[in-house]
C-alpha cells in the first residue's frame, strides 16, 4: 500500500503547513500561502480557503476554530473577525475587503454586511444534494473566485482517490481477515446524556460511504446531518461508536461515572475490537480539508500496520489531541445550538 500513502503525503503538503493563526498584524503571507482580499465568516469556507493554500484577510472566531476544527490550521497573521454570527463590523470596513464569504445560515447578516463589500454565500449543506458532490462544488467555487483553480481541482482529486485508496485497504484487510467491518455510529457529545448522531447528509456519513464503511444510524436527521437522541437510544444500537471530540464539561471522567454509557455494547464488552473510538477534533460540518482529516483519524484506528505505514503520516493530525486538552470546553461564543452547527 505505499502507493497509497505516497498519495496521502501528497494531499497533506497540498493543505499547507501552517501554524495556528493569530490576531495580530498581518505580514506577508507564510510559505504555501497567497493572500486574497476576501474575509470568511463561516470556519467551513475558511478551512476551504486554506485548504486551497489562501490566507484570507480575517476569518471569524479564529481562536475558537482552533479547538473546534483544529486542522487545517489557519495561516499566521489571520485576523480575528469576532463573533461569526456577530462579527466586528468596524474592522471589517477597515479592511476593506473585496468579497465577504457567508454561509446560507449567516443570510440575515447580508444586509449589514453588503454595506461595507459585496457577499458571496457559498451552500455546503443543502437538504436532498449529494453531500459530497456540494463540497466539492463549494471548492470550485471558492477556487475560481480567489483564482485558486488549479489548487481546487488538486483538492478534489486527492481527496477523491485518497478516499477511495482507503476502501480498497480496508476491502483487502477484511478479505484476509475474513471478517466483515462493523458498521459505526458517528457521534458527538452535547452533555452527559445526549448527543448528536450523523447519518445522512453528514459530512461523516459522505466519508465512509466513500470508504466502503455502513452507518448503523439509519434515522431520520436534519439539514446537516445530525439528529439529537439520548444515550438510552444509542444502546439499542449495533454498531462501533465513533466519539467526536471534544468533550462536555467532565469528559471521561464523567463518563466513567455513567451507567447508560457503561452499559453499551462495546464499553460493556472492553475488547479492543469493539470499544468505542476518540478522534480528536473534527469540524463536523467541514468541507474536503475536514473529510480528509477523519478519514485519516479513522484510518488510523481501522486498518493494520501492514496496511497503513504510520511513518508517512503528517503527525500533526494525532499529536494535537489528549485525552483532557479539550475537556469542558465550552460551546464557542456565539454558537448557534439550536440543531445547527
Amino acid at each position: 500500500m505505499k502507493w497509497l500513502m505516497a498519495l496521502i503525503g501528497l494531499s497533506l503538503l497540498a493543505a499547507g503547513s501552517a501554524s495556528a493563526a493569530t490576531t495580530g498584524d498581518a505580514h506577508e503571507a507564510p510559505a504555501g500561502f497567497v493572500d486574497r482580499p476576501v474575509v470568511a465568516l463561516d470556519w467551513t469556507l475558511a478551512e476551504t480557503l486554506t485548504g486551497l493554500g489562501v490566507r484570507a484577510m480575517g476569518v471569524g472566531q479564529v481562536e475558537t476554530y482552533a479547538s473546534w476544527v483544529a486542522q487545517p490550521a489557519l495561516p499566521q497573521g489571520t485576523r480575528d473577525l469576532g463573533l461569526r454570527t456577530q462579527p466586528n463590523l468596524e474592522q471589517l470596513a477597515a479592511l476593506a475587503p473585496d468579497d465577504i464569504l457567508i454561509s446560507p445560515m449567516l443570510a440575515s447578516l447580508t444586509p449589514r454586511l453588503s454595506a461595507i463589500a459585496p457577499v458571496t454565500s457559498v451552500a455546503i449543506y443543502t437538504p436532498d444534494a449529494d453531500t459530497w458532490q456540494t463540497l466539492v462544488a463549494a471548492t470550485r467555487q471558492l477556487g475560481k473566485l480567489t483564482q485558486r483553480e488549479p489548487q481546487a481541482e488538486q483538492l478534489i482529486r486527492q481527496s477523491t482517490a485518497r478516499l477511495a485508496g482507503y476502501a480498497a485497504a480496508l476491502r483487502q484487510q477484511s478479505a484476509r481477515d475474513g471478517q466483515a467491518l462493523r458498521p459505526l455510529l458517528m457521534v458527538q457529545f452535547m452533555d452527559d446524556r445526549h448527543v448528536r448522531i450523523f447519518g445522512d447528509n453528514s459530512l461523516f456519513q459522505a466519508v465512509i460511504e466513500r470508504m466502503g464503511i455502513d452507518n448503523a444510524w439509519q434515522g431520520d436527521t436534519n439539514a446537516w446531518g445530525f439528529a439529537t437522541v439520548s444515550l438510552e437510544k444509542l444502546v439499542t444500537l449495533k454498531g462501533r461508536m465513533v466519539v467526536v471530540e471534544p468533550l462536555p464539561p467532565g469528559g471521561r471522567e464523567a463518563l466513567a461515572r455513567n451507567g447508560l454509557w457503561q452499559a453499551m455494547p462495546g464499553v460493556r464488552e472492553n475488547s479492543a475490537a469493539s470499544a468505542p473510538l476518540f478522534l480528536p477534533p473534527v469540524w463536523s460540518f467541514g468541507a474536503l480539508p475536514s473529510a480528509n482529516r477523519f478519514a485519516d483519524l479513522l484510518a488510523r484506528h481501522l486498518l493494520d500496520e501492514d496496511l497503513l505505514d504510520e511513518d508517512l503520516l503528517d503527525e500533526h493530525l494525532f499529536n494535537d489531541h489528549t485525552d483532557t486538552a479539550l475537556d469542558g470546553e465550552p460551546a464557542p461564543e456565539g454558537e448557534i445550538t439550536d440543531g445547527h452547527p
